[in-house]
């Protein structure tokens, strides 16, 4: 046994643990925690005094102000050979007040796409060259810690056997990769229904005896803060003991060797305050979650890669996957209260991306890194509960548009922020463009010549448009499949070239028929949430299996009136029918394409037919040690157990 190991001795660990000092015991229902060991944690401002930034960290790349003039200056060079179209069609006799709106709403959206596009360029270019690994170096055989590093899941009202089915698969690989000892665990519970609270102590009183890691339970009394508050709870009261800090979702998980290589990264760079993961999405079964899944194991890594090449040491945080260095986290990022009422007042909503504002300006790196494989993570099954989650991540990230003159933040801190917000704002902006569109047309008799409007010589500067418009949407996708069809194993993994192109038709064509959907969702939550409306705090939902046709219907109700609107306009310009059925028609049948997205047995045909299929269809999964027996706990710990001696 190593030093390490010896210093947490089984036996001494379930004599403290069980020895809980008083204090401690009032602060929760449970008394399986170790000794506390506090750290200081002072509530930040943004105002205040001017502060400058923190000079660059020791491991911002070489050239980041090249990387980032290339990605924006390309961005907007993009932007104006887009705009050029609609800038002749529209401004040959002068702009007037509709068209000039138009134009611009044209424009911010065409920026935000052109960003996307070569960030992936970028991205492609960084992984062709293997170069991904360049700015941390993750060793391809890392040494066993010599510090110790805590793996925090939160959870709130969750599925226990599944959330503690993931962490006995964790715990597993890093038993046997002799790591065990370094690493704790700990479920830190903001459950307030008692039958979760009951089920989450039976899952941990089961799989406790059989962990190689140490195992602990706390359950907070009281949900201040939400996640947020979760964490800092556990960093003010055991923080101390500790290194750094992974943090998980209840629904993700990583693998042993991925945890290895992140925590000997951040002993051998002490600048570095964060480093975030790309997770890929495990375990789905509905068409919706296979589309999902799909696309993030297909472009995810472009994506990823690209933005970490130009974002460099002031990257993003995206709250799970990551590890933390504690006392810098600890000293620097706990979140300000923000004046007002809700929903952009009181405590921040979506925590993570400021929390690694807050880092970047006390001087620590945050990084995003595609280098790393066995991150895994799911995602809504249907997208009624899509749009549910969506729904919070809006407010939040709408509330961060406050945040945008806090002192001292790096400007690419703010540019994160702003990106946030245009996710969402984004819907909003789409919608005004058609029916900005659609208002100008419907100024115009209707011309039975432009039916066929890709053949009519007034619309040439249009097509010109569309057509790149087009390359530079699914352009990113295209990068992605590139990448894996250059790779004999990715695309064995995968199941070869025609599957790979196979699964890549289905996602385009199910992603255009659901972003007319969505973008009307994103539009009322924008809505709502300038009307004042808070989302609340909702437990997610995991696992799912068909969406009833009344819930449908009712879910669905603002996409189809949508639709019908447009529709009803249409009947003024039918000779514009053509141009707009891309828009229209998924609108219409929206409640059916929520239907058919969510049943699990529409996405095990498409799976047969081989639509959608990724590597862990396959066999040949980059994570071999991810639970994947439905998610449950028990045949994990029965799996732990048969390893034991």
């Amino acid at each position: 046994m190593n030093d390490l190991a010896a210093r947490y001795d089984r036996s001494s660990y379930w004599a403290d643990a069980e020895a809980a000092p008083e204090p401690l015991l009032t602060h929760t229902t449970l008394p399986w925690m170790p000794p506390e060991s506090p750290l200081a944690m002072p509530r930040q401002t943004l105002d205040g005094a001017d502060r400058l930034p923190a000079p660059s960290p020791a491991t911002s790349p070489r050239g980041i102000r090249s990387r980032r003039l290339a990605v924006f200056g390309g961005a907007f060079a993009l932007t104006v050979l887009v705009a050029i179209g609609p800038y002749v069609l529209y401004g040959r006799r002068g702009f007037d007040g509709l068209e000039a709106l138009g134009f611009g709403v044209f424009v911010v959206l065409a920026a935000a796409i052109a960003c996307w596009f070569c960030t992936a360029v970028a991205g492609l270019v960084v992984l062709h060259g293997g170069r991904e690994q360049d700015d941390l170096a993750f060793a391809p055989h890392p040494p066993l810690p010599t510090t110790r590093t805590a793996i925090l899941m939160p959870l709130y009202n969750e599925d226990a056997s599944a959330a503690f089915g993931r962490l006995a698969a964790l715990d597993a690989s890093l038993a046997r990769l002799g790591a065990a000892a370094a690493f704790d665990l700990f479920v830190l519970s903001d459950s307030t229904r008692e039958d979760c609270a009951a089920a989450e102590r039976a899952a941990f009183q089961a799989l406790r005896p059989l962990a190689h890691s140490r195992l602990f339970l706390r359950r907070r009394t009281r949900n201040t803060e939400r996640k947020a508050g979760n964490i800092n709870d556990w960093v003010s009261r055991f923080g101390g003991a500790y290194e750094c800090m992974v943090v998980l979702d209840a629904d993700s998980t990583m693998a042993g060797d991925t945890l290895l290589r992140m925590t000997d990264a951040m002993e051998r760079h002490l600048g570095v305050g964060l480093i975030q993961t790309a997770p890929t999405i495990t375990n789905a079964a509905t068409p919706f979650a296979r589309m999902s899944q799909f696309g993030v194991r297909m472009y995810g890594r472009v994506a990823a890669a690209g933005l970490a090449w130009w974002a460099g040491a002031e990257a993003s945080y995206w709250g799970h996957n990551a590890i933390v260095r504690t006392r810098a986290f600890a000293a620097s990022a706990a979140l300000p209260i923000l004046e007002g009422v809700k929903p952009f007042g009181g405590h921040i909503l979506s925590h993570d991306v400021v929390e690694a504002a807050l880092l970047r300006r006390a001087g620590w790196a945050v990084h995003v890194t595609a280098a790393l494989d066995g991150s895994c993570e799911e995602t809504p099954p249907t997208l009624l509960d899509f749009i549910q989650r969506d729904h919070r991540w809006c407010q939040g990230n709408l509330q961060h548009l406050r945040l945008l003159g806090g002192q001292g933040l790096h400007p690419l801190s703010r540019t994160q922020l702003v990106m946030g917000a245009m996710a969402y704002l984004s819907s909003p902006l789409w919608f005004a463009g058609l029916t900005i569109g659609l208002a100008l047309q419907l100024r115009y008799p209707v011309d039975w010549s432009s039916f066929w409007y890709f053949l009519h010589p007034s619309f040439t500067p249009f097509m010109l448009t569309s057509l790149l418009s087009g390359i530079l949407l699914i352009g990113p996708k295209l990068l992605g499949c590139a990448l894996v069809l250059s790779r004999p194993g990715e695309r064995r993994a995968f199941g070869g070239a025609h599957v790979v192109l196979k699964g890549m038709s289905m996602e385009i064509l199910l992603s255009a028929l659901l972003a007319p959907v969505l973008m009307v969702a994103n539009t009322r939550s924008v809505f709502l949430t300038l009307r004042g409306r808070d989302v609340g705090w909702r437990p997610q939902q995991r696992d799912a299996d068909g969406v009833s046709w009344a819930d449908a219907f009712r879910g669905m109700a603002w996409q189809m009136t949508a639709g019908v609107g447009f529709a009803a306009c249409l009947w003024f310009r039918p000779d514009l029918s053509v141009c707009f059925a891309p828009i229209v028609l998924p609108l219409l049948l929206a409640a059916p394409l929520a239907v058919l997205t969510s049943r699990r047995s529409a996405g095990e045909r498409l799976a047969r037919a081989g639509y959608l299929t990724t590597p862990d269809d396959h066999g040949a999964t980059a994570m071999p040690v991810v639970f994947r027996a439905g998610g449950r706990a028990a045949p994990a710990i029965q799996t732990l157990a048969e390893q034991r001696p």
